[in-house]
């Protein structure tokens, strides 16, 4: 059996083009012990994918080239050496941008369509929601009354971080681009207010929502934005710095907070939240979140595109910002 795959052929200046991938097939091997071979159905697409391509020190090694791009994912079960998965099994794994993956079972764990959609597990009941979950209620620690802004709040981290911050009884502003996207912040998620940084001014529109200025920020995009938020910070603030998508693709120096004293003055801190160190902690978070799904307290959305091929430009979609909900790549096997 052959696999297509997407390989990364060389390390992106800026952002990357279809130059730094190698799309091919490949021969998979035959399984050793504990091991599953996998169908693989959907495929998530996160910020943090652009990370990965660069060399250097970071919280998880790049990806080497010549290597399948690194994607956690969804599939079918066709084959395992692992007592404990058996074929006909849907499972969760890291296994690239490919349609096929051999892969070891340790870090795969088996998620049920009958309860939600499998993309779903790529989504609030994956990554992005563990990171949403643990890096609002952990780190953020909002109480009830407390004024909570998130940026990126149409994405799907930020949706999810602001329907936990309103289930915990905090006035919640989202910062995202666009009118449909701010119009479906309010209307169907229950966000108070809302800046859309493509057609206002940010800091002035800020100063506007937040009258009483901001308790939690929840960032996940940096540079200018981060900036602005801090100006509006109100005493013992807490900033999550969980990305920086708007300086992902820099081909110079990442740009820091200027307004960093702001810190400083009220007394606030800034931390940084790296979504696997609550690993062991996943199984509980699903579990309310499952909770607050059903009972109609938290809305998920998925932007799903179809074809394994269109990888490279889908993949562009996040830092263009065009993608509404959790981007994942449906894979289809027809082609």
């Amino acid at each position: 059996m052959k696999s297509r795959q997407f390989l990364l052929a060389s390390r992106p200046v800026g952002t990357p083009t279809a130059a730094n991938w190698d799309f091919v097939k490949t021969e998979l091997p035959t399984l050793g012990d504990n091991q599953i071979k996998v169908k693989v159905l959907y495929i998530s697409l996160d910020p943090a994918m652009r990370g990965w391509m660069n060399e250097g020190k970071s919280y998880i090694p790049p990806v080497g080239i010549g290597e399948v791009m690194r994607a956690g994912g969804v599939g079918e079960v066709l084959e395992s050496t692992d007592p404990n998965f058996s074929a006909g099994d849907f499972v969760y794994g890291g296994f690239g941008v490919t349609d096929f993956a051999v892969i070891s079972t340790q870090g795969v764990y088996k998620v049920d369509p009958n309860l939600a959609p499998l993309e779903r597990y790529l989504g609030v009941l994956g990554m992005p929601g563990m990171t949403a979950y643990f890096g609002i209620l952990d780190t953020g620690q909002p109480k009830a009354g407390e004024t909570v802004v998130v940026s990126g709040a149409a994405g799907a981290v930020g949706t999810v971080v602001g329907q936990i911050a309103k289930i915990k009884g905090c006035r919640v502003v989202g910062i995202a681009g666009g009118e449909d996207k701010c119009r479906y912040l309010i209307d169907e998620l229950g966000f108070d207010g809302v800046v859309d940084y493509k057609n206002s001014d940010v800091k002035k529109a800020l100063k506007e929502q937040c009258p009483d200025g901001v308790d939690v920020f929840f960032d996940n995009v940096g540079g200018d934005i981060l900036d602005d938020v801090l100006t509006q910070i109100n005493m013992k603030a807490r900033i999550v710095i969980c990305g920086a998508i708007s300086q992902y693709n820099n081909t110079t120096a990442v740009k820091g907070p200027s307004n960093y004293l702001t810190l400083l003055v009220n007394r606030a801190r800034m931390e940084g939240i790296v979504v696997f160190d609550n690993i062991e902690n996943y199984g509980k978070a699903a579990a309310e979140m499952s909770g607050w799904i059903a009972d109609g307290k938290l809305i998920a959305k998925e932007h799903v595109v179809e074809g394994l091929e269109t990888f490279p430009d889908t993949l562009l979609m996040l830092f263009r910002g065009e993608n509404f909900g959790k981007l994942v790549i449906k894979v289809d096997h027809t082609s």
